[in-house]
């Protein structure tokens, strides 16, 4: 990440979200209308993101932004090294932890944590998700543990897959003939969050700030 990128700690208040006590801004559907992802759940509550880091790294900033801990397991710091620092003077710092290394987060209703594990497409297993830590799995592409991954989300969001992954994905979740062959075609910064039946198209905007450090929605990185 160029040091051009990089946002002055006194800019991050202009990360806050007008989201209410509902959630996390993740963005529009086709009509326009906010979609809210509900982070603070008294129930284990695992997600799985088939896509970019682009798009984990957004929902990072917005939750600490909504004053969750994030808290990254990944085995590759320097791509997240300016998210890291951009927010490590505030109240809700993002902070990188090595592959196996999460350290307990004891998280509370008053005191809810994210974590998200970049490991990888072959992610070790980990400790589940539990009540206010819910858990999101960025998988870059679907190797061998998908299948297990997906069957076993609360949510999960597809972003562009390539046909094969595709059909794998529709087969495991179900999903409709329109959806299997919309996937190989999503733009950048496109996802379809799968919820049980429920499925939703989302577009998820930058503000300035964002784009300033993390550059454009890509699904590729």
């Amino acid at each position: 990440m160029s040091p051009s990128r990089l946002v002055p700690v006194a800019h991050l208040a202009d990360l806050a979200l007008p989201v209410g006590d509902h959630g996390v801004m993740i963005g529009e559907d086709a009509s326009g209308a906010a979609q809210l992802l509900a982070l603070q759940r008294s129930v284990p509550y695992p997600i799985v993101l088939v896509g970019g880091l682009w798009t984990a790294q957004i929902l990072a900033m917005r939750a600490a932004a909504t004053g969750i801990r994030v808290a990254v397991e990944t085995g590759r710091a320097p791509a997240w090294h300016a998210l890291s620092v951009a927010g490590a003077s505030g109240p809700h710092p993002i902070t990188l932890h090595g592959v196996g290394d999460l350290p307990s987060l004891q998280p509370t209703p008053l005191s809810p944590a994210l974590v998200v594990r970049d490991c990888g497409v072959h992610p070790p297993r980990a400790t589940a998700a539990g009540p206010w830590q819910p858990v999101l799995t960025l998988l870059h592409h679907l190797g061998p543990a998908a299948p297990r991954l997906l069957r076993t989300a609360a949510l999960v969001g597809l972003q562009r897959l390539s046909p094969a992954e595709a059909d794998q994905a529709a087969a495991v979740l179900g999903l409709t003939a329109r959806e299997r062959a919309a996937l190989p075609e999503l733009p950048d910064g496109v996802t379809l969050w799968c919820a049980g039946p429920d499925r939703r198209r989302v577009t998820t905007p930058a503000n300035d700030v964002e784009t300033g450090l993390l550059g454009n929605p890509r699904r590729i990185g």
